[in-house]
This record gives structure tokens, sequence and C-alpha cells, in this order.
């Protein structure tokens, strides 16, 4: 039995508070293929369970990888963590699921990152097929590049604009979150 009546206090209410945000799946840690590989086999199971529609599914899956990649492309190193590790989160609603990452960027990188997503935010569906469209046509794309078309293709597939926030953990670091949402069929 522990004993640190602090530590499973805070356990349980993390446990209600997964449980009132209807979270279905949690990880903190390094995203790897495997990971990759074993959240789609966890999230397919408790979707079958749900009776989802196929296409919300795959919809569902999409993003999680394209996030997912996205971690493991460009999360920072930090001196505490030398592995490039993020959270990863899956929640529902009546209406939809939503996909939230995070991930720690250098400061440096967040005015480019945050006038990309508010440009992706402003385009319809046709403009986001007609950027994606650009981007593939723009030739090899660097891993820069294929980031800004992850995002795009992300919000393409949704059809719902990306939640964004950066919280500032030091002078050169912040925490990025970005959240999908996915629309449920029912």
């Amino acid at each position: 039995m522990v004993k640190d009546k602090k530590f499973l206090d805070s356990v349980f209410s993390f446990y209600n508070q997964m449980k009132a945000n209807e979270i279905t799946l949690v990880y903190e840690g390094e995203i790897t293929h495997d990971i990759t590989k074993a959240f789609t086999s966890l999230t397919e199971t408790s979707m079958d369970k749900e009776e989802e529609s196929s296409s919300t599914q795959r919809k569902v899956f999409h993003v999680m990888v394209e996030c997912l990649q996205n971690i493991s492309k460009h999360a920072e190193p930090t001196k505490e963590y030398r592995e490039k590790k993020g959270v990863f989160l899956i929640h529902k609603t009546e209406e939809f699921y939503g996909v939230t990452t995070g991930n720690i960027i250098s400061v440096d990188k967040i005015e480019e990152l945050k006038e990309s997503l508010d440009y992706i935010n402003s385009l319809d569906k046709e403009g986001l097929k007609k950027l994606h469209k650009e981007k593939i046509r723009g030739g090899i794309l660097s891993e820069k590049q294929g980031a800004g078309l992850g995002l795009i293709d992300i919000a393409k597939k949704t059809g719902n604009p990306l939640g964004y926030n950066f919280l500032e953990i030091d002078k050169v670091t912040s925490f990025f979150i970005l959240t999908s949402k996915i629309q449920r069929k029912k």
C-alpha cells in the first residue's frame, strides 16, 4: 500500500478529470513508430466498441499519425530531456473527437508557426486544397515544409480550425499545444 496520501489524491484527481473530459487515451514521453502503432490499435479497439463510423475512424487515425509525426520531427530536446518528448491525448464529446498534442519548441519558432496556423485557419475548404497542391508542387519537401503540409492536411481532413496555444517555459523554450477536432458521425 502506498503511504503518500498526497500522491494518491493527485492520482484520483487526475482520474476524475479524465472521466469528466472523456479522455480516452493519454501519453507523455518520446514518440516512436511503435508508440504510434500502439495508439492506433488502442484507439481502433475503443472506437469499435463505440460503433464509430469508419469515416470518423479514418479521420481520427489520420490526424493522430500527423500529430504524432509533428512531435517526433519538431519537438525540441531540452537539458532535462534529450529525447524529443511530448504529450498526446484523445478525448471525445457527443459531437466530436479531439486530438491534442503538446511539445517543447524554441521561442524563435513561435512567430512563424503562429503565422502558418493563422493562415491555415483563415482558409476555406477550397483554399486548403489549393494550398496543399501548391506545397506539393513546390518540389522536394524539406522537414520544415513537411510540417506545414501536415498541418494543412489536418485542417483539410477535419474541416475544422486548428486550436493552438504557446505556454512560456523560460526565455528560450515554450510548450506548444495543438488541438484538432473531428466531427462524429452517428
